[in-house]
């Protein structure tokens, strides 16, 4: 319902709204649902058969879901990418932390050149980023071995931590650690005691945030990792290539279900700390 002192263009405007954005959610989100179904497909096949459309039990089933488990290139891409992403998030979540405190300081020179050096694995092509990264890796015989990958997929995970982190230090007030250091409190102390519980949303956030960059993450793989270190998007890109079966839609599912509870997660973070903050 709108206001009663709403002009007949205005309500045009909030339904010509509510349509573009619902179209805009139908558009990004559709895409992604229809696989949901697929996965369940008992044909080898990536469309609709007339027994999914007639809803015939018979022509569901779980047989590509049991495939995963059953195959181990799936369960080593698993593997691989929970232990990257678990180390590739550490590593960012405390080089982005502290970069961002770095930054946040009154005294720290150029910070808007360092904000933009350090941010910009976000903004440079993915493809220029991994061929770099290469060439470099490859120089020191880090290009095919778990650390290498470790590594560069940190380096693309840490501006998502410096940024969520800086937002939790935009209100900061620095006072409260002149105060603790004024008590005699050890900088290390101050530090865990006073500024990490204020800005822990934050840091929660960009963390989350560097595990799904890592989890997702396929154009480094490609150039970096070796046969040991594949992980599930470079096994899906290999399977599209090479054996396409709905195995890889049921792989794909799941990927949806970690990142939506990823998302869920910070939403609730985002929620609960400005409950905290407003008092609300």
């Amino acid at each position: 319902m709108f206001p009663s002192y709403f002009t007949f263009w205005q309500k045009l405007g909030m339904y010509a709204l509510r349509i573009t954005a619902w179209s805009t959610l139908a558009f990004l989100m559709i895409p992604i649902l229809v696989i949901v179904p697929l996965s369940f497909n008992v044909e080898p096949y990536f469309t609709f058969t007339e027994g999914m459309l007639n809803f015939d039990p018979a022509a569901y089933s779980l047989k590509w879901y049991q495939e995963i488990w059953n195959d181990d290139k799936w369960v080593l891409a698993i593997k691989n990418s929970f232990y990257i992403g678990f180390w590739a998030t550490i590593i960012a979540t405390v080089l982005g932390t502290f970069a961002a405190i770095g930054l946040t300081k009154s005294e720290m020179p150029l910070q808007s050149a360092f904000m933009a050096l350090l941010i910009s694995p976000m903004i440079v092509p993915l493809i220029i980023t991994a061929a770099g990264m290469f060439f470099f890796y490859s120089q020191l015989n880090l290009a095919g071995s778990y650390i290498g990958v470790i590594i560069a997929h940190a380096a693309l995970g840490t501006p998502f931590v410096i940024i969520t982190v800086n937002a939790a230090l935009s209100g900061f007030d620095y006072s409260l650690v002149q105060a603790s250091m004024g008590l005699g409190a050890k900088p290390v102390y101050t530090f865990f005691k006073v500024i990490m519980p204020l800005i822990r949303p934050g840091v929660i956030s960009g963390a989350l945030f560097a595990f799904i960059t890592s989890f997702d993450e396929v154009v480094v793989v490609l150039f970096l990792a070796g046969p040991e270190q594949r992980t599930i998007p470079r096994q899906m890109f290999s399977g599209l290539r090479e054996q396409i079966n709905p195995t890889i839609l049921a792989v794909a599912v799941l990927l949806v279900v970690v990142s939506a509870i990823m998302l869920l997660t910070i939403e609730f973070i985002r929620a609960r700390s400005e409950k905290i903050r407003t008092g609300v």
